[in-house]
């Protein structure tokens, strides 16, 4: 009888090994995605006073674009500080809004268009901006995956005990689904595929809740 109570100790210890080392690897993944969205970002904010400021010659009447813009970036790099992928996601999809109007406001100015410095940045951010949408589905991805081992049994027994806690998806708006281009045609930019709706049963968690930094 001893001996059964032993391997059942045995079995019992292995399990919450297992349980508790794959629940760090999922963190760590999902936290090491968190930091490519988050260099992405970064990026696509340095760009942003240089194209402000290669503008402005050129669109000195457009003043409350260039404004919207730059409360804008001042936003994002606001809600970056928070680690909290909804304030975000939120703040970066009014950045996107923002320049959108931007680039179609150029669209009258053709003398700006046909500076190398504008098409330039516009190509890099482009660039970044592809970058930004395969990191936000590759964080996604490793979110849904995460949090669903929190959620199913029996490990959801014992990971609050263990100190794990929920992510959020890094979603996008409808409005976000459209990468920010200028069209250097007669026609306006295309349409372009954006984020899925957030994998996951139970959606994303509240704000606050859950955000990419290390959790204690």
């Amino acid at each position: 009888m001893g001996w059964v109570v032993l391997a059942i100790v045995v079995l019992i210890v292995l399990w919450l090994v297992f349980t508790y080392n794959g629940l760090v690897t999922a963190r760590n993944r999902t936290q090491e995605a968190w930091s490519e969205i988050d260099v992405e970002l970064k990026r696509r904010h340095d760009l942003i006073p240089n194209l402000v400021n290669t503008v402005q010659g050129y669109m000195g009447h457009e003043r409350g674009t260039l404004e919207a813009v730059t409360n804008a970036r001042a936003n994002a790099v606001a809600a970056g500080a928070t680690g909290d992928p909804t304030k975000i996601g939120q703040a970066e999809n009014v950045l996107t809004q923002s320049l959108r109007s931007l680039f179609a406001v150029s669209e009258n100015y053709p003398d700006l268009k046909a500076i190398s410095a504008f098409t330039n940045l516009q190509e890099t951010l482009t660039a970044t901006e592809d970058k930004l949408e395969f990191s936000r589905r590759f964080y996604n991805g490793n979110v849904r995956d995460y949090n669903t081992k929190l959620q199913t049994l029996p490990t959801s027994l014992i990971a609050g005990v263990l100190g794990f806690k929920a992510f959020g998806f890094f979603q996008a708006d409808e409005g976000d689904r459209w990468v920010p281009q200028v069209s250097f045609g007669n026609n306006p930019p295309p349409a372009s595929g954006s984020l899925p709706p957030a994998a996951g049963p139970g959606g994303p968690p509240a704000p606050g809740s859950a955000g990419p930094p290390p959790q204690s």
